[in-house]
């Protein structure tokens, strides 16, 4: 389930999207960009889960109640600076 986050506009010529403002500022200045194909997400929202979750990277595990996702930090450590995170 997801939660809240910050709507945003999405298009492959804006793939880290654009708030509302910056989608409306930019439209007025050129409508023709109106006619991308533009997809209307959800940037940092609330993200819980329940029930079995799967990953390649370990064993299947059942969760009895909601939990929160949290995103992976392992890469802001210092020791992990020239490491990319490849998922």
């Amino acid at each position: 389930m997801r939660q809240g986050g910050e709507l945003v506009y999405v298009s492959p010529q804006h793939p880290q999207g654009l708030t509302e403002m910056q989608h409306r500022r930019l439209i007025s200045r050129n409508p023709k960009l109106r006619n991308l194909q533009w997809v209307v997400q959800r940037r940092n929202p609330l993200v819980f889960v329940r029930g079995k979750v799967r990953h390649a990277d370990h064993k299947t595990i059942v969760l009895d109640g909601w939990h929160q996702v949290l995103m992976n930090t392992e890469t802001q450590s210092v020791a992990m600076r020239h490491v990319a995170f490849i998922d």
